[in-house]
């Protein structure tokens, strides 16, 4: 089954949907081709970035006890799935751009989904600066990229028009939050559904395609 994936690498509730359609991948037995898709969260985030906890206030409106609520709802969820999400007074919401120019390379190669899980064990397990090209190189070189290439393609900026074009078709389409799941081309399942929401869909469109 074709399952498209529009996502941040900085959108917790985006590895979080991940592995609850993993595990539903699992329970139904269905293999699935993904394929991951470029979207900013922060697009105009300056390369300094932003502390986590002021983001979140300033962007949603919530207050600081909202935000740390909402860390130890992610922290909880987390465990059941396997993440392990580190908060702290560190913690800095970042500039994403770059990472999804690395990753449209790791396509090219054929890992990308492996960089894709690197960045996001980077970035919520270890607290990494995504948007740092050293950390970027480091995490292309750990799941087998070529280093000079890697760095290569961002100080070049090859693919940034490429990732501007990809996030903007899926805008297009309706996409105005993440994750956005896509089966099949046809059916769109808006953030982290739980394990039995995707399962059930899943089952469902198998099911319309035999």
């Amino acid at each position: 089954m074709k399952i498209d994936i529009v996502s941040d690498v900085v959108c917790p509730w985006c590895i979080v949907g991940y592995r609850q359609l993993q595990q539903a991948l699992e329970q139904t037995g269905i293999e699935a081709d993904i394929h991951w898709h470029p979207f900013e969260l922060n697009p105009d985030m300056p390369p300094e970035g932003e502390q986590l906890r002021d983001h979140v206030m300033r962007k949603y409106g919530s207050s600081a006890e909202d935000s740390d609520r909402n860390r130890q709802q992610l922290v909880a969820i987390g465990a059941e799935l396997g993440i392990e999400f580190n908060f702290s007074e560190e913690s800095h919401i970042r500039n994403t751009h770059d990472a999804h120019q690395l990753m449209h390379w790791a396509e090219t190669k054929g890992l990308k989904n492996e960089l894709k899980q690197s960045l996001f064990l980077a970035y919520f397990t270890e607290e990494l600066d995504v948007s740092n090209h050293q950390v970027l190189i480091d995490r292309a070189e750990s799941v087998g990229l070529d280093r000079e290439e890697a760095a290569a393609v961002l100080e070049d900026q090859r693919y940034a028009e490429t990732v501007r074009e990809n996030e903007r078709l899926w805008v297009s389409r309706g996409i105005q939050g993440v994750p956005a799941v896509i089966l099949e081309e046809k059916y769109l399942l808006s953030g982290a559904q739980g394990v039995e929401n995707f399962s059930a869909a899943l089952k469902q469109v198998e099911a319309e395609s035999a």
